[in-house]
């Protein structure tokens, strides 16, 4: 069965933190497969507004990703 992803799954840099072990998968199920209109990051691209690749889907920014 596919699950359901935010529109911006293929896009979102996230998706390549956690493929890289970055960041924990716990987001992507929350998130990006979950409640994606919670996300900060959907928010911001829905309006067109600018954000930085490494804030978390609770905009917190998280210095070390790259």
């Amino acid at each position: 069965m596919t699950r359901c992803r935010c529109k911006w799954y293929s896009l979102c840099p996230l998706r390549r933190f956690e493929e890289e072990g970055k960041i924990s998968s716990i987001w992507k199920r929350k998130y990006c497969e979950g409640r994606w209109t919670d996300c900060e990051r959907y928010k911001m691209e829905e309006k067109g507004e600018p954000h930085p690749d490494n804030m978390l889907p609770d905009g917190t920014i998280e210095r070390g990703l790259k």
